[in-house]
């Protein structure tokens, strides 16, 4: 199953049987808001928190992913999820309520491919026949964390990126438990901790863009791939300082990337006439551009290969505090409609 030396290839093509796909208020205004299963109004979305708001959105997500299917909780053997607060208690707090086996990550927003990637493992192995992942972000409980809380107004330079109020689960199983064609999970590759020496935590996209052009590389180096096997390679969240740092990085490797095939779910996700700075990021963001939007382009016939590479700034306020620099990751997942 190994190929290289970082590289999955997943024989028993683990597959996407359903999925769940939720965003606040903001989201419902987004250039992809036909591809979400649900809107909340209020960004508390009736809690006192919006920690406890957060929680609402991976359980709804958990909620709609299982309904489509027609499985209840008892059928999943494992669920596979983590965010950006403080020990991953919102998605602890939407596992106490589900129940479901639990094994918590954290990956800052590469967690959806990391989760991804581990639950086709597992499946691949035969170690359960549902696995649940994916995972959540709020604008309002990450701004208090990482920045200033959103009452205080503070302002932000133009290489900043509005963290998306959402969530984006994905219930992975056999391709027997599906009939027809549909995203299968073929290869994944997991990606090394880069830091190239930036500390601001402002520009997330340029501190996280060699970790990702790192991982690509790896990935098509592994499975002895040229770029244009896949249809779209997809980061997430680079947004528009990210991609293009990306994009002069991998000139600068010999291995340039056609602009065509490359995006980037933090540039697609919100209208130009929302302001978000550089553009999205948050885990929810990534997560809900991949199991709403790609997953949908695939069955619509748009893409048949798709390279979604999550990326993840490892930082954390007690790093920032301490003048510390951002280690940074990036993992690759490999969807082929089939």
């Amino acid at each position: 199953m190994l190929q290289g030396a970082q590289t999955w290839l997943f024989s028993q093509k683990p597959t996407i049987l359903s999925t769940g796909v939720v965003g606040g208020p903001f989201e419902k205004d987004c250039r992809l808001a036909n591809d979400f299963d649900k809107f909340h109004d209020d960004l508390r979305m009736g809690k006192d928190s919006y920690e406890k708001a957060q929680n609402v959105l991976l359980e709804d997500a958990v909620e709609i992913a299982l309904r489509k299917k027609g499985l209840t909780e008892d059928d999943v053997q494992f669920f596979l999820s983590g965010d950006l607060i403080n020990q991953i208690t919102p998605t602890t707090f939407a596992a106490r309520t589900n129940r479901i086996p639990y094994l918590g990550l954290f990956s800052a927003c590469s967690l959806s491919t990391e989760g991804l990637a581990l639950a086709s493992l597992i499946i691949n192995s035969g170690g359960a026949n549902h696995v649940l992942t994916g995972t959540s972000s709020h604008n309002a409980s990450a701004e208090k964390q990482f920045r200033y809380p959103t009452e205080y107004g503070g302002q932000k330079p133009p290489t900043a990126q509005w963290t998306a109020t959402a969530a984006g689960v994905g219930l992975i199983g056999l391709a027997k438990d599906i009939t027809g064609p549909a995203p299968r999970i073929t290869s994944a590759t997991i990606g090394k901790v880069v830091d190239m020496g930036l500390s601001d935590p402002f520009n997330m996209g340029g501190a996280m863009a060699p970790a990702a052009v790192d991982t690509i590389q790896r990935h098509l180096f592994d499975l002895k791939r040229d770029p244009s096997y896949y249809d779209l390679i997809i980061t997430g969240d680079l947004a528009e300082v990210g991609r293009n740092t990306a994009l002069e990085l991998f000139k600068q490797k010999g291995l340039p990337l056609d602009e065509n095939i490359f995006n980037d779910c933090g540039l697609i996700l919100y209208t130009d006439e929302q302001e978000v700075f550089a553009g999205a990021s948050g885990p929810g963001c990534s997560a809900a551009v991949m199991y709403g939007h790609l997953v949908n382009e695939m069955k619509r016939g748009k893409y048949k290969k798709i390279l979604v590479v999550a990326t993840g700034a490892l930082l954390s306020p007690l790093t920032v505090l301490q003048k510390e620099t951002i280690p940074c990751i990036a993992h690759a997942v490999a969807l082929e409609y089939e």
